[in-house]
């Protein structure tokens, strides 16, 4: 690798995002079309990098939020199919059309209209559509003969997906997800017995993927934790996992400082960590505008060669201290490992959520722009 010169940044395996797709593609088998969700930056991977691998690797179908998101794909090469998951509003309609990209479709009054946009054009429009099935967020909530009736009445527009998304995918102990199953196979049924055939059927994210929930993955699935190497943990009877990813990022800073603090010295804003013996501490090019969790702050840690290193005091905007009395001597200028591994000691988005309180994607997806990105 070229050296790295930053004081703030990620290194991205290409490799280990490839080799997450392919196990994803391994468990599904060839019958599924694997769609990978590279919305938020690609949960701050980098969309466009991650989006040309995983195109490399054969991916037919990119998923992504909002029509921005499209937009920078396109704009960075990326040529396969692309689905904006999320909603799009009036404005937003020339750049799906400048761009190739497929929407889907939440609403009967949004069909309607994407039905006339389509016929002004004189050319259909593909569009996937999304019932919602029990989360009570985007998507029809119609009955299935009134959503039958409304893409049998949008003739210009081709449907040619359907979907819906699982609210409780994580929780075996909850009826939820095949509550959702079965509203989602009324819908289904409605749409065979009027000869409606969308030609993918997805509804499942990386966990009824990863567990092996066949029954809920339709012939396309949308992974996108699984994609950069994580499989949430679940509640309940739930069988073994049948997908084996690895994290693909690691996140590291450079140390700014090193100083020695005599026993009772008080660190950070309101003196929130007090020191109870002579402690080296060492203070790191990172901050919560990095997007280190700031409730990480006196009790979170880093890897600091190779050795835990707790986080001492309050995380501040750019800075964050860390006691490094029982590491090996380190100095300004030296690296240290936010998130990721050294040897065999590894700190994952799963572990530092835990600590903070929060959940692993809010983690991934918190990291800052300005920390920068190293692909190899």
């Amino acid at each position: 690798m070229v050296p790295i010169t930053y004081r703030c940044w990620m290194e991205v395996s290409r490799a280990q995002l490839a080799a997450n797709y392919s196990a994803v593609c391994k468990a599904v088998g060839a019958g599924v079309d694997v769609m990978p969700v590279v919305k938020a930056d690609a949960y701050r991977h980098g969309s466009v990098e991650a989006g040309r691998v995983l195109q490399q690797q054969g991916a037919r179908w990119l998923a992504v939020s909002n029509v921005e998101e499209g937009v920078v794909l396109r704009q960075g090469g990326v040529t396969t199919n692309i689905l904006i998951m999320g909603d799009f509003l009036p404005f937003e309609r020339p750049a799906l059309i400048d761009y190739d990209l497929t929407p889907c479709i939440h609403s009967l009054p949004q069909l309607a209209d994407y039905h006339r946009m389509a016929a002004a054009m004189g050319r259909p429009l593909r569009y996937h559509l999304a019932v919602d099935t029990g989360m009570s967020r985007l998507g029809m909530r119609a009955d299935p003969a009134a959503i039958v009736e409304g893409v049998l009445a949008a003739k210009a527009a081709r449907l040619e997906g359907l979907m819906t998304h699982f609210a409780s995918a994580s929780n075996y102990q909850s009826p939820q997800t095949a509550e959702q199953l079965r509203a989602f196979l009324a819908v289904r049924e409605a749409f065979t017995v009027a000869g409606i055939d969308p030609k993918y059927v997805h509804l499942s994210a990386s966990i009824p993927v990863a567990y092996g929930r066949r029954e809920a993955w339709g012939n396309m699935v949308r992974p996108g934790h699984a994609i950069y190497g994580y499989v949430s943990p679940v509640r309940g009877g739930a069988p073994p996992a049948v997908v084996d990813v690895k994290p693909a990022m690691n996140w590291k800073a450079r140390i700014l400082e090193v100083k020695d603090l005599p026993a009772g010295a008080l660190v950070g804003y309101g003196g929130m960590h007090r020191c109870e013996r002579p402690t080296k501490m060492a203070v790191l090019a990172v901050g919560y505008a990095d997007g280190l969790h700031h409730r990480l702050s006196n009790k979170g840690k880093v890897i600091a060669n190779g050795r835990l290193a707790p986080i001492l005091g309050a995380i501040s905007m750019d800075l964050t201290s860390i006691d490094i009395t029982e590491c090996t001597p380190l100095a300004p200028g030296d690296p240290v490992t936010l998130l990721g591994a050294e040897g065999d000691v590894s700190l994952d988005a799963q572990q530092i959520a835990r600590t903070a309180g929060t959940i692993s994607y809010s983690i991934l997806c918190g990291i800052g722009q300005r920390v920068k990105r190293v692909y190899y």
